[in-house]
C-alpha cells in the first residue's frame, strides 16, 4: 500500500506517544495497523498468544517503565478476550492503551451476522477503562489514539481503548492531515493551606511513618520519597504494591509486613502517618482491622480514595512527586523520637525473622538463591500462588524501583505476561513465581518466550492442584476436598515441545542450581519445582483472607 491510510494515522500516534512496544494478536481486523507499524518502523510488535496476555504484558510492560503499556486485539471475541487484562490493569492502575479493531462502519448496528459483530463492544470496554473512544471518521484515528494515550496516564493511571473500523483502517487520508502531538500532562501539587497543614503535623510528631503505596512508584516518586526519609529520618512501611518505593535493605525501610506482630504495633503506635497513593486495601490491613492514627495524612492523585477506609486529617489531592517535594521544603526540622524509630526498626526485623521461621528451610533456601542470582533490577513477578503468599509478595528482598509485580487483582494466571511484559520493557531477566493451576491459564504465551528469546525465568511450584484452596476447602468444609486437585502436564516437556529449555528439581539445593544456569543464560527457561518434595511450611497462615 502507498497511500496514507487509517492505520497509518495508528502508527504515527503510537509514534507521538512515545510507544516503542505493542503487544497483540494479528487479526484481519488489525491488519493495516500492523502493516503501518512495520512500514513505519520503530515499534516492536510482539506476538502474543492470547488477547488477555496482550493486555497482560503490556500491563507489566508499563508497570516497570513507566511509560504506556500498548495492547492490539480483534473485535468481537478477541475484544472479549481483553477482559480480564483490562480488569487488572484498572485495578493496577496501569497506564495502558488497549486498540482494537471493530467491523466495516457501515454494517454496525445492524445486526447482519457481520463477521466478529459486537455492536456494544464499546460499552463493554466502558466498565474496564478510565475512557473509551469508538472512531466514526478515518480522519479523526490518529486524535483518538493520541487522546487515548494521553489519558492513559494521566492522574492515577487507568486503562483506556479506542475502536477502529476496519474499513476506516484501511481508508486513505489526505497528507497534509497531521496527528496532534500530546499535550504535556503537568503534575499538580496540593494546595498550599493543606500543605502547610500536613507539614505542621510531620514537623511536631514524635512517632512520625511514612506508608508508600503503588502509586509513589506510578509517579516515579521515590527519589522525592528517599530524600524525604533521609532528611527527616522517618521510618518507611509500603503496601504490596508498593514494594521497592525505598529498598529494602536500607535502614529506613520496614518492608511489607505491615500487620505482623510486633511490626503491627509499632505502625498502631505511631502518631502521625503520611501515606502517599496508597489506597488501604483489604489484604494490607488485615481487612481494615490494623488501626491508624487520627493524625492520617493521605496523599494521592485519585480523590475518591480519601475517607473511603480510614478518615484522613488531611487530604493531599495531587501527584505524589510534587506532594513529596512540596512536603519536602516545608518541613524543616523534625520532633521524631530517635528510640521510637529504633525501636519499629527492631519491630520490622522481629516481624521478618518470625515469618522466615514459619517457611521451612528449603522455602526459605529457594528464596534466597533467587534473590542471589536475579540481578538487582530484574522483576520478581508473583502469580497468586501458595509460595507468593507464603514469601514471595512480603519476604523476598525488592531492591529496586519498578521490580515488584503481581496480580493486583489477587487473579490467577497472569504472572507469565506480566514477566513477559516486565522482561521486554527492561531487558533485564525477570522471573515468576507461578503455580501449576494458574500458569495453565497463560500457558500458551511460553511459545512466546521462545520467539521472543525473553529472559525470564519461569518456576512452577507444582503441587498437583489448587493449594491455597485445598486450605480453604478443608478448613470451611469440614475436611471435605473436592474439585481442586488437578491433572497436570509435564511442565518441562511441554515447555520444551514449544522452545523453551528447562528441568526439574526436588530439592533447595536443585532448585539452586537450576536458577543459577536460568541466570547465566540470554533467553527463557523453566524449572518445575516438585512443591511436595520440599520440607514443609510450619504453617499457612492467613491465607483463606488472602483469596478475598
Amino acid at each position: 500500500m502507498s497511500a496514507r491510510t487509517g492505520g497509518d494515522l495508528v502508527a504515527e500516534a503510537l509514534a507521538a506517544l512515545g510507544a516503542e512496544v505493542v503487544f497483540g494478536v494479528a487479526s484481519v481486523h488489525n491488519l493495516p495497523i500492523l502493516d503501518a507499524v512495520r512500514r513505519r518502523g520503530g515499534v516492536r510488535f510482539v506476538a502474543v498468544r492470547h488477547e488477555q496476555a496482550a493486555v497482560h504484558a503490556a500491563d507489566g510492560y508499563a508497570r516497570v517503565t513507566g511509560r504506556l503499556g500498548v495492547a492490539l486485539a480483534s473485535t468481537g471475541p478477541g475484544t472479549a478476550n481483553t477482559m480480564g487484562g483490562l480488569f487488572e490493569a484498572q485495578f493496577a492502575g496501569s497506564r495502558v492503551l488497549l486498540i482494537t479493531g471493530q467491523i466495516e462502519s457501515g454494517y454496525q448496528g445492524r445486526s447482519k451476522g457481520y463477521l466478529h459483530e459486537a455492536d456494544q463492544q464499546q460499552a463493554m470496554l466502558r466498565t474496564l477503562t478510565r475512557e473509551t473512544w469508538s472512531v466514526r471518521r478515518a480522519e479523526d484515528v490518529g486524535d483518538a489514539v493520541v487522546a487515548a494515550g494521553r489519558a492513559a496516564g494521566a492522574g492515577w493511571p487507568r486503562p483506556t481503548a479506542v475502536e477502529i473500523p476496519v474499513n476506516l483502517q484501511y481508508a486513505e487520508v489526505p497528507d497534509a492531515l497531521t496527528v496532534p502531538e500530546p499535550a504535556p500532562h503537568v503534575p499538580g501539587a496540593p494546595p498550599e493551606d493543606r500543605l502547610r497543614a500536613a507539614a505542621d503535623l510531620l514537623a511536631a510528631a514524635r512517632r512520625p511513618l511514612i506508608w508508600a503505596g503503588g502509586g509513589v512508584l506510578s509517579a516515579g516518586a521515590w527519589p522525592e520519597l528517599r530524600r524525604l526519609v533521609e532528611r527527616l529520618e522517618i521510618p518507611v512501611v509500603t503496601s504490596v504494591q508498593g514494594r521497592g518505593a525505598l529498598p529494602e535493605d536500607h535502614p529506613l525501610c520496614l518492608g511489607a509486613l505491615v500487620t505482623t506482630p510486633p511490626l503491627r504495633a509499632a505502625v498502631e503506635s505511631a502518631d502521625v502517618v503520611l501515606a502517599v497513593g496508597a489506597r488501604f486495601q483489604m489484604y494490607t490491613t488485615d481487612a481494615w482491622t490494623l488501626r491508624l492514627t487520627d493524625r492520617l495524612i493521605h496523599a494521592d492523585a485519585d480523590a475518591s480514595v480519601f475517607g473511603r477506609t480510614y478518615p484522613p486529617a488531611v487530604a493531599l489531592h495531587g501527584d505524589a512527586r510534587e506532594t513529596l517535594r512540596a512536603l519536602d521544603e516545608r518541613v524543616a526540622t523534625s520532633a521524631a523520637d530517635a528510640e521510637w524509630g529504633r525501636s519499629a526498626r527492631r519491630a520490622a526485623a522481629e516481624a521478618r525473622d518470625a515469618s522466615l521461621e514459619t517457611l521451612g528451610p528449603d522455602h526459605r533456601a529457594v528464596m534466597a538463591s533467587i534473590r542471589r542470582h536475579l540481578p538487582r533490577a530484574g522483576a520478581v513477578v508473583r502469580d497468586s500462588t501458595v509460595p507468593a503468599y507464603a514469601w514471595g509478595d512480603r519476604l523476598l528482598p525488592v531492591l529496586a524501583p519498578r521490580t515488584s509485580l503481581h496480580p493486583a487483582s489477587a487473579a490467577i494466571g497472569p504472572g507469565l505476561p506480566l514477566a513477559l511484559g516486565a522482561a521486554v520493557g527492561t531487558g533485564e531477566r525477570a522471573v515468576v513465581i507461578h503455580g501449576d493451576g494458574g500458569i495453565m491459564l497463560s500457558i500458551g504465551e511460553l511459545a512466546t518466550l521462545a520467539q521472543e528469546d525473553a529472559p525470564v525465568t519461569v518456576c512452577v511450584f507444582n503441587d498437583g492442584g489448587y493449594g491455597v484452596l485445598r486450605d480453604v476447602q478443608e478448613a470451611t468444609f469440614g475436611g471435605d476436598r473436592h474439585d481442586v486437585d488437578l491433572h497436570t502436564p509435564d511442565f518441562v516437556a511441554l515447555a520444551a515441545a514449544m522452545g523453551v529449555p528447562g528441568e526439574k528439581v526436588a530439592s533447595a539445593d536443585g532448585f539452586d542450581r537450576a536458577f543459577a544456569r536460568s541466570a547465566e543464560g540470554s533467553g527463557p527457561y523453566l524449572i518445575e519445582v516438585d512443591l511436595t518434595a520440599l520440607a514443609p511450611m510450619k504453617r499457612r497462615a492467613g491465607r483463606q483472607r488472602l483469596l478475598s
